[in-house]
């Protein structure tokens, strides 16, 4: 058996999509498979592979016990045992009538933040026949949206709504694309710590319709001069709200044009928007990883 799932990006509403905040999220091309072939022994074993067919995790478990008998990180085969371990609540038959030998498998880069958990959140609850909004609230108590894009083959517009999920297809594809570019910021940023810290902040419905509005313009910008007003408008709301520095401020005050923080502000990835190719730019100040719109998203 096999399963894929899409990666993603978060365009706007990072942080107060938790609150309400219409978002536009949408899947990337690239994401992370998931296969599954039965053995003869009494093992789960393990293997995730990041993009370039390296191995970087893999384990063994005892199907019955879910004992580790060798793993090459704790951490992550105890988060796996966890995840196996809530499946099982949900359907008792998952993983423990035959062995299985399982491997994921990254098309981007692992470190990049583009989705590695809600991608295999996904995988697993096609494989165990579950829905994935249970098994990712309880296993990570994220918005969704990630799980959203992971079976979409569409940009959307998320909205949370008393723990209800109002999600709208919609096309984003403007007609300056092109102009339209994405920089890893060479470390990834922990998505828990980050929502943990941003949950004892109250912010005020005002702020949470402004972001929501600035959404619903940004979907609809004809020119990139008012794609990039849009984009620095939701960059100072949302640094007020969290209190700190947007990226562009902090980073790159020379560059022409605009630059957007996208999830979790200090990682991952950021979006830069320009009249021309800014490679040379980013790449002499040391982030290497530039992606084009159409090379990145759906």
């Amino acid at each position: 058996m096999r399963f894929y799932s899409n990666g993603k990006l978060l365009i706007t509403g990072e942080y107060v999509i938790l609150d309400g905040a219409v978002s536009l999220a949408v899947p990337s091309l690239l994401g992370q498979s998931l296969e599954i072939i039965n053995n003869e022994s009494k093992h789960i074993k393990w293997f995730s592979k990041n993009s370039d067919g390296r191995v970087w995790f893999h384990c063994t478990i005892r199907i019955e016990s879910l004992k580790v008998d060798s793993t090459s990180s704790n951490e992550i085969s105890n988060k796996l045992i966890e995840i196996i371990k809530v499946i099982r609540e949900i359907n008792p038959n998952f993983l423990n009538k035959s062995g299985s030998n399982i491997t994921s498998q990254l098309t981007f880069n692992k470190d990049w933040g583009l989705g590695s958990s809600s991608t295999l959140i996904s995988n697993l609850s096609q494989f165990a026949e579950i829905d994935p909004y249970e098994l990712n609230n309880r296993i990570f108590n994220g918005s969704g949206y990630d799980i959203a894009c992971a079976k979409s083959k569409s940009p959307l517009l998320y909205r949370l709504s008393k723990n209800e999920r109002d999600i709208e297809k919609v096309s984003f594809r403007p007609i300056f694309h092109e102009k339209i570019y994405f920089v890893y910021l060479n470390t990834k940023q922990n998505s828990l710590t980050e929502i943990r810290k941003y949950k004892n902040l109250n912010p005020s419905n005002t702020l949470i319709s402004e972001v929501s509005d600035i959404t619903k313009k940004l979907l609809k910008s004809s020119d990139l001069k008012n794609f990039n007003d849009l984009i620095h408008s939701h960059e100072k709301v949302i640094s007020k709200l969290i209190s700190k520095q947007p990226i562009k401020q902090e980073l790159f005050k020379d560059f022409r044009g605009e630059i957007k923080s996208l999830g979790a502000w200090g990682g991952d990835f950021i979006m830069a928007s320009c009249d021309e190719d800014p490679s040379s730019y980013f790449k002499n100040k040391g982030f290497n990883t530039i992606l084009k719109y159409s090379d990145l998203l759906i």
